[in-house]
Parts: structure tokens; C-alpha cells; sequence
């Protein structure tokens, strides 16, 4: 786990490439180093987290052993062993330096050429890699979008890097903010690929590569046109949906506990210590149970709480630790622990973003990095076995709302903002004896303040794009009434399936995990120098996903039947049975009290009319509305409000 960086221009020097490299030490504390080519027009640049091969044979910018190329790369490659026998059995006779995957990829490189490279890759990464010879740059991100790639064109000059500071250090003055974009993140809490918060500056898309013509860089125009895939989820679906796998229920169980067994085992490769988050939930105790299942020793496992009730997973965790029989640390968290993660969130993640999870998520990677330096981590299980309650909850509704007048459902929505969320919560959790399980939601008064933004919808499609819609229109918030285009907006974007919950799950795989949870746990991690790992995400257990026949993932009302089947295998269904949580804070709350001034100030009239982002007057009177209690509008206003700090962060640092 790393970060790189890197230029092309003229007369760049090693001076230019290290300072870009300095401003993400963070990503890579163990080592640097940089490398200029002899006309001085391509820089690379590489900050190193030792995790495979501590030696200097292992450090970064790496010559191919035939000279041809130089490469910095961020990730792991779990399958290097394995291609590292196939390029030897291949004809490649050069002596090892060492045995790092980094070797081991422009090994493979020299055999086969870069594309067939990719393809052959398992694991997560973001490369640059110069050939002398062509005098190209190629540019590849993994598959699923685990680690970040940013680039761009300022002016004649080509940047990019594994965080968009590095660019910034290197042109503070020549950025000019995203306004489209902007209009993005205010819906969802996050800037989805390919775009980011300056103009001219872009995510390279999870699964693409691209290679730009160092001889003809002046005039290349840099955008996602340039890219292209090496791998497609989409065709992954659309095969997958063709192919179905059939067998008995244990056969198929049996194959997917091989399947996650082998990611898992891929995964704890490693020569630094390593561990695994442990929320409580299905998808972490599972992951965990693998792991202390093929391991001679207890595993490390790591959980953070929360005394507020409906926030809380510790307990769970600690019970399912207890039954596994891990090494289990926990820290519950004050208040005032987690108010004061606050302030360093907007150089975190050097964009806007509004996950609020973003601070227990950071929490528990500093809890981790004291005894690790590798974590895995249980994400994606959701978008993969279906097991998101806005899942059912979307499919549920419009069965209902269809059959509704709209009259009626304005009426219903009018109702639901009558009564703040802290009601709401009372009286819904007396009707929890009549109510499915699935429905048995730890805030259930934030559910109902969710389902009031989507009654208006004329179809289902229509009511999930609002579901995932922080906010359900952001031009009423912001000055710029635009949005880009993204991935649940783009008409090209087809799910081949035709089942509306597959199609869901389908969209959140190419924008809710990538843009957000990968997004989370990278920069949180990272901001420690903490490795997470993600054992679902292993592309070919992605692929094996789409074959499931549907009914593996939902049966009987229950997203991810069969991972619970397999979890119940190693741990008893009592002790995983109950209600599904999220992994936030109480954003609400906390802005009527502590954070109730700091609140204030970045929502001050007068700041908001200067900066021209933000419709002041409707801002102001969300503000207002929810510190008197009349409405529960925390969420947005956190969007908002990260919205306001980052651009304090970034007029400060300009």
C-alpha cells in the first residue's frame, strides 16, 4: 500500500516530482523515492507502506529487468506467486532481486505486454508505468475501484496521483472548481468517478487503463475519452446472468466457501501483522471467521463503540470475537473523541465527501494501526449477495405507491415532517411487533424522513435514484443549478438483468461502493498508514456473484441468504440475529449541541452570500428549522457543511 505521483512537462526536475511526493507521506511512510527521465519530460514519484518484501529490493520507481520500463505502483497483487511460476515457466530466465509483486508485475509485463498484464492481475492497485521504447505512459485502476487514480491536464502539463493534493501542491493557483460536480456531491455526499472537484481534473474509472503519447503531450487532450476497460462489470453481469450456476443448495454453498476461503487466505499475505475489522454485522464476522479458521493463532480483530443508543455495534462484535476466539480490542468513543476528528477530515480526503461513517471508520483504522499494519475489512458483502434494506424497502414501497393517487402521497409525506425524528423513533419502534424484521431499523426515524423524499416517484427506478439521493434537489441548495452526468443518470449505463433488485445492486456496485465505501476506507486508512484489504472484492468471486441465481441472494424476504447460511456454519444464529445497523454517528444531535457553533459559523449569512456556492437564504432556513427541532435535517446539513469546511480548508491552503 503506497502512493504515487507523477509529471509530464518540460524541463520537469526531481525537485517538482518530490514535492508532490511529500504532500502524501501518509500513504507510504516507510520509504520515497523518484525518478526522472534523461530528457526531463516524465517524473515518477513514489511514497512506500513495506508490506511485502521490507527490502530496498522492494522499493519504488523499479526498472523492468530488460530496462524497457519504470514503474510506481500502488496496491497488492494477491496472485503474484502464481504469475510469478507462470512467467518462468514462460521463458523469463533473469535472477530475482527480491520477491516483492511489484517485480513481479513488470515480469510479467516484459512477457506479455501491458493489457494481458491487467487482465491476468488479481488484487487491488493503481499503476503508472513509462516505456522507454514507445515513450508511452499507460495508466490502469483495479477493477472494483479499491485504490485512486486522479489526472489531469493544467495548461501543457500532465499530473497525477493517488490523492488529488499532489496535483494541487504542484498548480494551486491554475484550479477552478467543478460547479457540476458539486451539484453531484450535494446529492449523494460524494464526487462520483470520472469526475472530482476541479475542472480539467478526473478519476481514471475503476477497471480502465489509459496510455498517453509522451511525444505529443502538448496537444493531447487528457479526459475519460482517453480511457478505456480491461474489464468490464457490465459484460461480468451480462454473462454472468446468461450463465447461471445450478447445483443443490449444499454444493453451491460448498463452492462459495472455497471460493471465499481462497480470497481470504490470498489476502493474509503479508510480512507486517495483520488483522481484520469487526463491526458485529454478517459480512465482517464472516470474513473474520474465515481468517481464524486457516490461522494457527488468534486473530487480531478490531471494533469501536459508541454509548449513544442505535449507534453501538461493539457489543455484537465483542460477542462474535468472544465465540471465535479472537484477539479482540475494543474502544468505545467519547463524544469529544469523535467531535475532534472533525476538524482534519477536509485534507483527509482532500474532496468534499459526506459519509458521516467517515469518522468511526478512521477511528477504528487508528485503533487498528496501534497493533497492525494490514486490516480486512468485510465491505462489499451488501452490493454483492444483496443485502441493502433499501433493497426491499424500494421494491416494497412501490408496490404500495403505485397503487397510490399522488395527491395522497403529498399528503403522507406532509405528515411524516410534521413530527421531528426523536418521535417518530418512539412510535415506530411499538409497531416493531407487527412490522417484518428487515424493518426493525436501529433509527427508524430517519428511515421515515428518507421515505418522505421519494413518495412523489412515477417509478420504481425513479424512487431508488431518490433513495440514494441525499438530497433530492440540490439546485435548491446551491447557486449552480447543474449536475453532471453519472452513473445512475447516464442512459448508456444498462443493467442486463431484470429483476429490480439485481439492478440495484448493479448500480450500487458502479457508484455507491467505488465512489463512497472504497472511498471511505482508503482515505481513513491511509490518513494512518493502515493497508485494508478487501476479500470480497477478489474479481473473480465478483464474477461468481453474478452467476448465483437470484434466489442465493434473496429468499424467503432475506438479502444474503447464503452468506448467512455460511456465517451460521461458524457462529450460532442467535448471536448474529438482529437488527441491521449502520456504521454512523448522530449527526443530527450533535448539530443542536456540540457542534452547534461550529455549525453556525460555516453556515454565517454573510460567508455563505461571499462565497456564491450556496443559496444562503434556503440554507439558513434548513439551519434554523432543524436547530429548533422542527425538522431533523442533519444529513443534508452535513453535506453542507463538509461542502463549507472543505472550501475553508482550500482557501486556506491556496
Amino acid at each position: 500500500m503506497c502512493g504515487i505521483v507523477g509529471i509530464i512537462a518540460s524541463n520537469v526536475t526531481s525537485d517538482d516530482i518530490e514535492v508532490m511526493s511529500d504532500v502524501i507521506i501518509h500513504r507510504g511512510p516507510d520509504d520515497g523515492g523518484f525518478w526522472v527521465d534523461p530528457s526531463h519530460t516524465v517524473a515518477l514519484g513514489h511514497r512506500r507502506l513495506s508490506i511485502i518484501d521490507l527490502s530496498p529490493e522492494g522499493s519504488q520507481p523499479m526498472h523492468s529487468v530488460s530496462g524497457r520500463y519504470v514503474i510506481v505502483f500502488n496496491g497488492e497483487i494477491y496472485n503474484f506467486q502464481e504469475l510469478r511460476r507462470q512467467v518462468v515457466e514462460s521463458g523469463f530466465s533473469h535472477t530475482w532481486r527480491g520477491h516483492s509483486d511489484t517485480e513481479v508485475v513488470l515480469a510479467c509485463i516484459d512477457t506479455w505486454g501491458v493489457e494481458a498484464t491487467l487482465k491476468k492481475l488479481n488484487g487491488m492497485f493503481a499503476i503508472a508505468l513509462y516505456d522507454l521504447e514507445t515513450r508511452h505512459l499507460h495508466l490502469a485502476r483495479d477493477r472494483m475501484g479499491e485504490k485512486p487514480l486522479y489526472y489531469g491536464k493544467i495548461g501543457h502539463s500532465i499530473y497525477f496521483g493517488s490523492e488529488i493534493k499532489s496535483i494541487k501542491r504542484s498548480c494551486p493557483n491554475n484550479l477552478t472548481l467543478n460547479r457540476d460536480a458539486l451539484g453531484l456531491y450535494m446529492r449523494h455526499g460524494y464526487i462520483p468517478a470520472p469526475w472530482s472537484v476541479y475542472e480539467t481534473i478526473y478519476k481514471l474509472q475503476p477497471g480502465y487503463w489509459m496510455t498517453i503519447s509522451v511525444d505529443d503531450y502538448v496537444k493531447t487532450v487528457v479526459s475519460p475519452a482517453l480511457s478505456r476497460p480491461y474489464w468490464s462489470i457490465s459484460e461480468v453481469a451480462a454473462t454472468g446472468i446468461q450463465s447461471r450456476i445450478t447445483g443443490s443448495d449444499t454444493e453451491i454453498m460448498n463452492d462459495l466457501t472455497e471460493r471465499l476461503m481462497t480470497s481470504v487466505n490470498l489476502r493474509m499475505i503479508s510480512d507486517v501483522p495483520l488483522g481484520a475489522f469487526l463491526s458485529g454485522g454478517y459480512d465482517s464476522s464472516l470474513i473474520v471467521a474465515l481468517m481464524q479458521a486457516q490461522s494457527s493463532k488468534p486473530i487480531k480483530t478490531f471494533s469501536i463503540g459508541f454509548d449513544q443508543e442505535g449507534y453501538n455495534e461493539a457489543v455484537h462484535a465483542k460477542a462474535v470475537a468472544s465465540h471465535l476466539g479472537t484477539d479482540h480490542t475494543e474502544l468505545y468513543v467519547t463524544p469529544q473523541q469523535a467531535l475532534d476528528v472533525i476538524p482534519t477530515l477536509s485534507k483527509m480526503y482532500c474532496e468534499p465527501f459526506a459519509d458521516s461513517s467517515q469518522i468511526p471508520t478512521y477511528l477504528v483504522a487508528k485503533l487498528a494501526k496501534q497493533h497492525v499494519t494490514v486490516a480486512l475489512s468485510g465491505d462489499a458483502g451488501d452490493e454483492l449477495f444483496g443485502g441493502y434494506n433499501r433493497y426491499f424497502l424500494s421494491q416494497d414501497l412501490w408496490n404500495i405507491l403505485s397503487k397510490l393517487p399522488l395527491y395522497l402521497r403529498y399528503k403522507l409525506s406532509e405528515l411524516i415532517y410534521k413530527f421531528p425524528c426523536s418521535s417518530w423513533d418512539k412510535v415506530l419502534k411499538l409497531l416493531f411487533c407487527i412490522l417484518p424484521r428487515r424493518y426493525h431499523f436501529q433509527t427508524p426515524g430517519e428511515k421515515l424522513y428518507k421515505l418522505a423524499t421519494v413518495l412523489e416517484s412515477s417509478s420504481i427506478n425513479e424512487l431508488y435514484y431518490y433513495l440514494v439521493s441525499g438530497i433530492k434537489d440540490p439546485s435548491l441548495w446551491l447557486t449552480h443549478p447543474h449536475e453532471a452526468v453519472s452513473m445512475l443518470t447516464d442512459q448508456s449505463v444498462v443493467c442486463p438483468s431484470q429483476h429490480p433488485i439485481e439492478r440495484m445492486m448493479y448500480l450500487d456496485m458502479v457508484s455507491y461502493l467505488p465512489d463512497d465505501i472504497l472511498v471511505k476506507v482508503d482515505r481513513a486508512s491511509m490518513a494512518v498508514s493502515l493497508e485494508t484489504r478487501v476479500p470480497f472484492l477478489d474479481h473473480e468471486l465478483v464474477e461468481y456473484s453474478w452467476r448465483l441465481p437470484y434466489h442465493y441472494k434473496v429468499r424467503q424476504g432475506q438479502g444474503k441468504w447464503i452468506l448467512k447460511q455460511l456465517t451460521h456454519q461458524y457462529i450460532p444464529q442467535e448471536i448474529m440475529d438482529r437488527p441491521k445497523m449502520g456504521f454512523g454517528i448522530p449527526v443530527g444531535s450533535w448539530l443542536r449541541g456540540p457542534l452547534r457553533d461550529w455549525a453556525d459559523a460555516l453556515l454565517e449569512p454573510t460567508k455563505l452570500k461571499n462565497q456564491g456556492i450556496f443559496n444562503g437564504n434556503y440554507v439558513r432556513k434548513q439551519w434554523d428549522d432543524h436547530v429548533a427541532g422542527r425538522f431533523d435535517w442533519g444529513a443534508s446539513l452535513w453535506t453542507a457543511l463538509m461542502l463549507q469546511d472543505w472550501l475553508d480548508t482550500e482557501l486556506t491552503d491556496a
